[in-house]
């Protein structure tokens, strides 16, 4: 059989198929604790679901625009007004099927083969795999000094004839830290000057703790957003906790919204008129929704660092917002539990029936992405079940469900 080479070359996406071991052990009746998915546990606004039964109930469920119902581009209108002090016209906005196809429309429209683009490490799963399908070339830039947060300097280095754009991902998925105002702000700049891209994935923009901001890129460009070359994606996937509505958009100039709207009418069309409904909901309803669920993840935050802190061997940078952290666990590769992050994160599966994600997938080999977007209970059981798996001054017995276990392997 002939595949694509591009096609076949893809890894599984490891989220994906750990959660597909997690259902299948959790269908058995296995304790699973999920620590990977990032997926907020509240229940969806109250203004996303009337409006979408609304436009269920209407029976009026059709094609529609391309780039997006005219409402729905409105309330995004509005939003970006609110949230990014820049006034835009609906041609600077497409709504696509989520966030991720928002980017991959981004990069399609962008990219020529070996056109390069830069990523920074940690990074999500996807930007390298993405970038490679489209023919380009990704360029990782790995902080030096250990940190999460490269420094200007390592990024300028690697800019070159051939660099189209570089994605900022801040608050950052896997790490949780936020870049500081002077990175977003040279980075901007560069940008500007050298007529490179600048993709800014600010899916978390608004999940922040201890009073820190996520300054927009739009801050620091004198630009309109038609002559800049600021890129911004959005959605209601994690701010909302609709990760399962799969809406998505992207601000840009007008010509670069064309083209992805042809892009986009070759693959899916549009996105249900259904799910632009509960996402119009969603933005022009009540945002004390937003802020119930920062508050959320801020003190599951809290509990993590504080049970994390009683795990021997384990260093975690505290994070700034998402509902993710990135714990050093390489004092656990040189010993007989595993040798990979992958591997790590099967012998929790199997040994503590706790999901974790290998941070080898976001350029971070030797740590594990932990989510604290579930329960306080799953947080301090999982936790909890993965110190009794690795750390030797736990005790060596446990119950997990209703067994009682003892670890012989350290």
């Amino acid at each position: 059989m002939s595949l694509s080479q591009i096609a076949i070359s893809l890894p599984v996406s490891p989220t994906i198929a750990l959660n597909e071991e997690a259902r299948i052990l959790r269908e058995k009746g296995e304790p699973v604790i999920h620590l990977g998915i990032g997926e907020p546990k509240n229940k969806t606004p109250i203004t996303a679901i009337l409006s979408s039964a609304a436009k269920l109930s209407s029976g009026d469920v059709k094609y529609v625009p391309t780039d997006g119902t005219p409402s729905l581009k409105k309330a995004i209108i509005r939003y970006t007004e609110e949230n990014y002090n820049r006034v835009v016209s609906p041609y600077n906005v497409i709504v696509s099927d989520g966030a991720k196809q928002s980017l991959w429309n981004i990069l399609f429209t962008l990219c020529n083969p070996q056109d390069e683009v830069i990523v920074l490490a940690p990074y999500w799963v996807s930007y390298p795999e993405m970038i490679r399908m489209v023919g380009a070339v990704p360029v990782i830039v790995t902080p030096e000094d250990g940190s999460f947060i490269p420094s200007f300097d390592e990024i300028e280095r690697v800019v070159g004839s051939y660099t189209k754009a570089i994605i900022v991902n801040s608050p950052n998925n896997p790490s949780g830290v936020v870049y500081p105002p002077e990175l977003i702000a040279q980075i901007v700049e560069l940008c500007e000057s050298k007529g490179i891209y600048m993709i800014c994935d600010d899916i978390y923009h608004k999940l922040v703790f201890d009073g820190i901001t996520a300054p927009p890129a739009y801050s620091y460009t004198s630009k309109d957003v038609e002559n800049s070359k600021v890129i911004v994606v959005n959605g209601v996937a994690k701010i909302y906790g609709m990760t399962g509505f799969r809406v998505g958009w992207v601000v840009a100039p007008r010509r670069l919204v064309e083209v992805m709207t042809n892009v986009q009418s070759q693959t899916t069309t549009c996105v249900s008129p259904v799910m632009q409904a509960a996402a119009e909901g969603a933005l022009l309803g009540m945002q004390s929704v937003v802020e119930a669920l920062r508050l959320t993840m801020q003190n599951n935050r809290d509990v993590l660092m504080q049970e994390l802190r009683t795990f021997s061997g384990v260093h975690c940078t505290k994070p700034q917002g998402t509902f993710y952290a990135l714990p050093d666990f390489r004092a656990y590769m040189r010993k007989s539990v595993a040798s990979t992050s992958a591997e790590l994160s099967q012998f929790l599966l199997k040994k503590a029936l706790v999901v974790t994600v290998p941070g080898k997938e976001f350029g971070m080999e030797g740590y594990l992405r932990l989510s604290y977007a579930g329960s306080v209970k799953d947080l301090t059981e999982g936790i909890e079940r993965m110190k009794w798996a690795l750390d030797p001054n736990a005790p060596s017995e446990i119950y997990i469900g209703d067994r009682k276990l003892l670890r012989d392997w350290i």
